[in-house]
């Protein structure tokens, strides 16, 4: 029969106040901290869950940012080709006038003047930058696509704007998960390359036609802007295919967090009521622990003496 000695009794002791007294610690950490898993060792399961939520919730903000990113690039392209197609259409407006075999030539060298003014702006929409990246030359977006000297008079020499070969680079988006977008459209796609609907090999012909008189090259040209023009409209509205598939990735991401995000609080996040209620009980426990020690600890030898 196994002796129970004073020693015994208070090594269970200790060890029994130990075990409450750390019950009642971790559930007052969780109290404090809201949340029901602070170590590994609280729910080796649920830990594994909530690194993978996290994980989760992590690549879904990034997907947002680039989605964010995405949505303002596009809606930039789709300004910047609105105020291209507005000076492809003056561009035509004029043609239809120097086509007039009425106009004299003071007439035509007015138009061709606004036509030269034309050509500029149209220079400066194709070297825009958006965040300091040229957005019609591809993957090269560090470097001016459309680059010219100005000559002494102030004017630009543009005269190789037809012939401007841009990076045909596209940049892609990470949407999702495995999902890419190319967003960008290039500057020969947009104003073209070796076409003969080349926008700037266009207004040069109309230029140089006004300023012979040639009313009937200006004419011809017309058919060569109403197609450059068409291929504009159909990219400004691939760009708002794009920004409609961008505006559904953007929902579903903001409903996948909602979801990680529930999922995540099911699995970390205590109850505090319960909490509460634990923590009380507990400590109540603990209380009752130190009552009972308190007795057994100060039985001595002089106890039993008496």
């Amino acid at each position: 029969m196994l002796r129970v000695t004073s020693n015994m009794m208070n090594a269970q002791l200790m060890l029994n106040l130990n075990r409450n007294a750390r019950n009642m610690n971790d559930t007052q950490l969780q109290l404090a901290t809201g949340r029901k898993i602070n170590k590994p060792s609280d729910d080796p399961v649920g830990i594994t869950y909530s690194l993978r939520y996290r994980a989760d919730l992590s690549a879904n903000e990034q997907y947002q940012e680039n989605v964010d990113d995405a949505t303002s690039w596009l809606e930039f392209n789709d300004t910047v080709l609105t105020q291209a197609g507005s000076i492809v259409q003056r561009l035509r407006e004029l043609s239809v006038q120097g086509a007039s075999g009425t106009n004299p030539q003071q007439a035509l060298d007015s138009i061709n003047s606004e036509v030269k003014q034309l050509k500029e702006q149209l220079i400066d929409i194709a070297n825009s930058q958006f965040k300091g990246k040229y957005i019609f030359n591809g993957q090269q977006y560090t470097e001016q696509p459309y680059q010219f000297s100005t000559g002494a008079d102030g004017t630009l020499d543009s005269s190789g704007a037809s012939s401007v070969i841009t990076d045909d680079g596209l940049l892609n988006y990470t949407v999702g998960e495995s999902v890419q977008l190319p967003i960008n459209v290039t500057g020969n796609q947009v104003f073209g390359g070796s076409e003969s609907d080349n926008i700037f090999a266009i207004i040069d012909s109309i230029s140089a036609a006004l300023a012979s008189g040639n009313t009937g090259a200006v004419s011809s040209q017309i058919a060569n802007l109403d197609t450059r023009n068409d291929k504009m409209l159909a990219i400004q509205a691939d760009i708002g295919a794009k920004s409609n598939r961008i505006e559904l990735m953007s929902n579903r991401l903001s409903d996948l967090e909602v979801n990680l995000t529930d999922l995540q609080s099911k699995t970390e996040d205590g109850d505090y009521a319960e909490l509460l209620t634990q923590s009380k009980t507990q400590e109540n426990i603990y209380n009752a622990s130190l009552s009972v020690g308190a007795k057994i600890i100060q039985s001595s030898l002089v106890d039993f003496i008496r």
